[in-house]
This record gives structure tokens, C-alpha cells and sequence, in this order.
């Protein structure tokens, strides 16, 4: 008895040990994987920062047509030798000497990971054959960029987007740590609310980042004359108006709201909603009607300023109400893809519908661009720290539920 029991004993001590070397060979094996995505994505910016390899590097750009189409098999040949071949290898030498100095076994699958990509780039190379990745694929796009995982409407920015941004090759984890994740150089942004003290605040912003502002306003006297931006005036209800100006636009970001505080009549009601919440929604989907080009997915984007009154008191039961209403509206809208939706969750700023707000509007103004740079599709910006814990269950959850029990219906 007390034999079998030393043996039992020494299996399960076997077969743990078996178990421990099995975890951290799987360990070290996928650390060694994203490793190399990482190394990848910076060697990729570096190509964008360091001239020599730049001119080499841009063998790659050249071999595609705004459609991600070869532009010949020989510029296609090219690019496989002079940027994947002498990627792969570099990257292969890297983890090589990794492996080495470690001496970890697990760290060996990334060197067997980036010897398949070396071997499958020359033998593109040297056999003159067309077979590019997914993201390289040619045709229109029909999806929005993803958030965590490269895909073709993501990397196509980077080609014809903006070349010093959208670095990221399979994980995205590079551009949000440089802030290259979305590139507002040279967009048309337009911002309803323009004149007051967050839709000026922006506009100064995203004019420093190089961006065309459109500003559109029901109070085009309260703009400044010389703010840099183009004044469209409208009106609420005539959101249908905006639909050729919105066709030329690539970033909506709807700011403009009422507070009433604690006014509960009927038109304090009406006037919540109508234009905290209806007018919003008009603009989102006129604006949703112009995501129509095979490459309209990729560079069109809405904002939503939804304030963190989906989740926290305001004082104020109708801009409590009318926001919370529209930010589960923006979330089931979310579940079509038509483009990337933006909620701007912000905490209370000094304006004209809060002028006891503790935090200033230029100061959030760059914390929303500084995380809109890091494709946060859910920005944060408050010094409530409950805020940060309790939205994003709501978010999840009311996304989960949505998704469960509602469907697009196609006419």
C-alpha cells in the first residue's frame, strides 16, 4: 500500500512538472509572438522616420492602387524583396539573439513564426506570384476599422490615409501607445455646437492638428470672425439641409445640447429631447447616408457627446434623460457597422450650460483628441472616478442585450 502510494505520488509530481514546463513553453511561445508583432510595428515607423530605410520601404507603398490592386508584377516582386523579405529577416536575427540570451525554448516559436513569413516573402519574390495577405486584398471595404486586430479598412489608412500613422500590422497595440491609431491631419471635421465653449475649444485643437473645421452653428454671431474654421449655419429641424455639406465632411462630432435643470414642463421636456436627443439622431443618420464610397467605411467617423449624465446624476432630470436616452440609442446604432461611432463621455466642463463646472473646455477638448489618437471608441473625460467603473458595464451590457434581442430588418 504504502508503494502505491509513492508511486501515485510521483506520477502526479511528474505530471506536474510536465504541466509547469508546458505552461511557461506556451508562456514565453505567445509572448514571443506579440514580441514580434511589436518589433514588426516599430521597425515599420522607423521605415517612415529613417530615410534609407524609408526608400526601401516604399517599394511596398508604391506596389498598390487605391484599391489595394498590384500595380504591376514587377513593382510587387520588389516590394516582397526590399521590405518583406528584409523585414522577416531582421526580425528572424532579432528574436534569434532573444532566444539565445533568454534561453527559453518557448521563444524559439517566434523565431520558427518570422522564418515562415521570411520564407513565404522571397518565395513571392523569386517564383513572381501574386498571393497577398488579407489585408492587402483588393476591393472596396466594407467594414469599419477594428478596435484590437488589424484589418483591411485599418491598414488601408495608412497607404492612403495618412503614411505616418496606422503603423500596426496584426495587433494595434503600437499606434495607441504612439497616438498614430487615427491620423486627423487633413480631415474634414465638422462640429455642431461650435459656438459654444467645447465646440471652440475643439476647433482650435483639431485646427493645431491640421485638420479643415466646419463649424456649424444655430448662433453663427458668437463665433469669432477669424477661429480659422468655415461657419454653416442651420437650424434645428432643418437637419436635412446639412446633407451636402455633410458629404464632403469625414468627422461628425455632435456636441450641441440644452440643459433646463429643473425645469419639468412640457416644453422643458420637448425641448430636452428634440434637441438633445432627436436632433442628434437626424444628423447621425443623414450623415450615416453618406457612408457610401468602397472606401467611405475606412475614413468616416461620428462623435457623440452623450456627457457621463448616462451613468451619473446631473441635476438636471431631463439632460439626464435626453442624454441617456440618446447614448442607448448610439449604442444600438453601433451594432449596423456603418462607420466608427465615438461616444464623448465628459464630465462637468465650465460652459454655458454648466457654469460651475470644475474642469476647463480646452483642457478637454485635448484629452478627447489625445484618446481619440488611441482609437478609445468610448471617451472618457472626467474627474469622477466612478464614472471610469461604471460605464463600461453599462455599455457592455446594454451593447449584449441589443445585440440579442434586435435585428436591422432589410426592406
Amino acid at each position: 500500500m504504502l508503494e502505491s502510494f509513492t508511486e501515485i505520488a510521483t506520477k502526479l509530481e511528474i505530471n506536474w512538472v510536465l504541466l509547469s514546463a508546458g505552461l511557461q513553453f506556451a508562456s514565453w511561445g505567445l509572448f514571443s509572438l506579440l514580441l514580434s508583432e511589436i518589433l514588426r510595428d516599430v521597425y515599420h515607423a522607423l521605415c517612415h522616420k529613417v530615410a534609407w530605410l524609408g526608400k526601401l520601404h516604399n517599394k511596398h507603398h508604391t506596389a498598390y492602387r487605391r484599391d489595394l490592386s498590384i500595380v504591376s508584377l514587377k513593382a510587387y516582386q520588389e516590394s516582397q524583396l526590399y521590405h518583406d523579405t528584409l523585414e522577416s529577416g531582421i526580425l528572424v536575427a532579432a528574436l534569434l539573439v532573444i532566444a539565445l540570451v533568454f534561453q527559453q525554448p518557448g521563444l524559439w516559436l517566434g523565431v520558427v513564426y518570422n522564418v515562415i513569413f521570411l520564407s513565404a516573402a522571397y518565395l513571392r519574390y523569386s517564383q513572381g506570384t501574386i498571393d497577398t495577405d488579407y489585408n492587402h486584398k483588393p476591393g472596396p471595404l466594407d467594414t469599419a476599422p477594428s478596435v484590437w486586430l488589424v484589418n483591411r479598412s485599418y491598414h488601408w489608412r495608412h497607404h492612403f490615409d495618412d503614411v505616418n500613422a496606422y503603423y500596426s500590422g496584426v495587433f494595434s497595440l503600437v499606434d495607441k501607445v504612439l497616438g498614430t491609431a487615427l491620423s486627423l491631419k487633413g480631415k474634414t471635421i465638422a462640429i455642431t455646437g461650435a459656438s459654444g465653449a467645447l465646440g471652440q475649444a475643439l476647433t482650435a485643437e483639431l485646427l493645431k492638428h491640421n485638420a479643415k473645421v466646419v463649424a456649424l452653428t444655430t448662433n453663427p454671431d458668437k463665433l469669432p470672425t477669424d477661429n480659422g474654421a468655415k461657419v454653416i449655419p442651420w437650424q434645428l429641424g432643418n437637419e436635412a439641409e446639412l446633407k451636402a455639406s455633410l458629404e464632403k465632411v469625414d468627422i461628425l462630432i455632435i456636441n450641441h445640447g440644452v440643459n433646463v435643470y429643473g425645469d419639468r414642463t412640457p416644453q422643458g421636456i420637448n425641448s430636452s429631447y428634440e434637441i438633445n436627443t432627436f436632433s442628434a439622431l437626424r444628423l447621425m443618420d443623414i450623415f450615416i447616408a453618406t457612408v457610401t464610397g468602397p472606401q467611405a467605411k475606412a475614413t468616416k467617423e461620428i462623435w457623440v457627446n452623450t456627457s457621463e449624465a448616462e451613468v451619473n446624476p446631473a441635476f438636471s432630470p431631463l439632460y439626464e434623460l435626453s442624454k441617456r436616452t440618446l447614448g442607448d440609442l448610439v449604442t444600438l446604432k453601433r451594432l449596423n457597422g456603418n462607420c466608427v461611432i465615438r461616444k464623448l463621455i465628459l464630465g462637468p466642463f465650465k460652459s454655458q450650460l454648466n457654469p460651475y463646472g470644475v474642469m476647463s473646455a480646452p483642457q478637454v477638448a485635448r484629452a478627447i483628441l489625445f484618446l481619440a489618437q488611441r482609437d478609445f471608441r468610448n471617451i472618457i473625460v472626467t474627474i469622477n472616478p466612478v464614472t471610469y467603473l461604471l460605464f463600461p458595464v453599462k455599455e457592455v451590457s446594454s451593447w449584449l442585450y441589443y445585440r440579442i434581442f434586435s435585428k436591422t430588418i432589410q426592406n
